[in-house]
């Protein structure tokens, strides 16, 4: 079935019940079967592989087969929406993870600091990870000497390390614009191109801003310029209440995944912030969990992180550090759980990869498989199946969870 379909399919089914979902999202989670053990082949997960005995598996794909997801992409699939249809920037979900209001015909933009070197090529791309604080001083001091160009009022806005989001406010400005990060080092940032006629004017103020930046930055040893990334608007999207009649909540603390959570119109808890541990995430969703809340989104990095510093062994860590927390979630009672991750970040790849990502659904109709172990081996032979479409997640957690109604006569 067409995932768009859940447009069309949910609002007329979705109800409201007492019934409560816990989404919890392991980011990167997934391995490659056979190149070596996986992180979660290593890892020691008991009570994951309990839950995995009453639960249904498989393995699910975020855009398409062969198709390697970004986390909004991936993200979005999850919550039931088409990651094709709707292309969301990067840029927008950091400016609305670090608190940015973006309205119709913004364009929101994620920027990096870097260091370049006397010739103006790159040497880092990411300035060392930048210590927030400093990026913070940077930050401000470019938002106060930049406050427009050519009429078209500009919010420079700080993130994590050596991240910030950029905003455009004017008339006449399109998202349609490539990025100026060359993904590597030893060259010269690129020039924005717009690749669209109505675009040329964001990728001409881009410009000014990366010049007007580096001058700003000059004197710095390491954050001397700066690299633009994920170009984009607000798009029309129905939020999870429109869509399904939830009234959801994220304890996500990493600025680009409560961008996703307001996007969808999700409440944020401004705590716990990055760096958390998982005990301290889900301390947080214990205190919210009969706050009326029915649809709990809970964000683990640091699975993502590892596999992309292509570490197993610390990413099987962060497997076994959730697997500890698994019996307090268990407690809360919740009606459906869904544990998955956004994307596959095998740590040989170190990077996002195109893989099936595991997924287990425990609820009171999900049909268990009865696996003993939650692996991605186990997971491909599941009853979910080796390629489930993402967006069909939200229709089976609504199901289990008695949220939807009969289709038809």
């Amino acid at each position: 079935m067409d995932p768009r379909s859940n447009f069309a399919l949910l609002p007329p089914l979705a109800r409201r019940t007492p019934s409560r979902i816990l989404y919890v999202v392991l980011d990167g989670l997934g391995g490659v079967i056979g190149a070596e053990p996986t992180a979660l082949e290593r890892a020691r997960h008991p009570h994951l592989d309990a839950l995995a005995r009453d639960s249904a598996l498989g393995r699910q794909v975020p855009v398409a087969e062969g198709i390697t997801p970004g986390s909004g992409p991936g993200h979005l699939a999850l919550f039931g929406y088409d990651p094709v249809g709707v292309p969301v920037g990067r840029g927008l979900l950091e400016a609305l993870g670090v608190g940015a209001t973006v309205g119709p015909g913004d364009v929101a933009v994620r920027g990096n600091y870097c260091t370049l070197d006397a010739q103006g090529l790159l040497v880092d791309r990411r300035a060392g990870r930048l210590p927030t604080p400093r990026s913070r001083a940077l930050t401000a001091r470019l938002a106060a000497a930049i406050p427009e160009i050519e009429g078209v009022r500009v919010e420079v806005l700080p993130g994590l390390q050596h991240r910030f989001a950029l905003v455009l406010r004017g008339d006449g400005l399109g998202a349609a614009v490539a990025d100026t990060d060359p993904q590597q080092v030893g060259v010269a940032p690129l020039a924005a191109r717009a690749t669209d006629a109505f675009s040329a004017r964001t990728a001409r103020l881009a410009d000014r801003f990366v010049e007007q930046a580096r001058a700003l930055l000059a004197g710095e040893e390491r954050a001397n310029g700066v690299l633009l990334r994920g170009f984009g608007s607000r798009p029309s999207l129905p939020t999870l209440a429109e869509l399904a009649r939830l009234n959801p909540v994220a304890i996500a603390p990493y600025p680009a995944y409560r961008g996703v959570a307001r996007l969808l119109g999700m409440h944020v808890l401004d705590e716990p912030g990055p760096g958390a541990d998982v005990a301290a995430e889900v301390d947080a969703l214990e205190r919210v969990w009969d706050a009326g809340y029915d649809f709990f989104f809970l964000h683990v990095k640091g699975t993502d992180s590892a596999g992309e510093d292509g570490d197993e062994e610390r990413k099987a860590g962060v497997i076994e550090e959730f697997d500890a927390q698994v019996p307090r979630l268990r407690a809360l009672g919740p009606d459906v759980i869904v544990i998955t991750g956004d994307h596959s970040t095998p740590g040989p790849l170190a990077g996002h990869s195109w893989h099936p990502v595991p997924v287990l659904l425990h609820g009171p109709w999900c049909e268990p498989d009865g696996m003993a172990t939650f692996d991605e081996v186990h997971c491909h032979r599941g009853r979910l199946g080796p390629a489930l479409p993402a967006p069909a997640l939200l229709r089976l957690a609504l199901a289990n969870a008695g949220k939807l109604g009969k289709y038809g006569a």
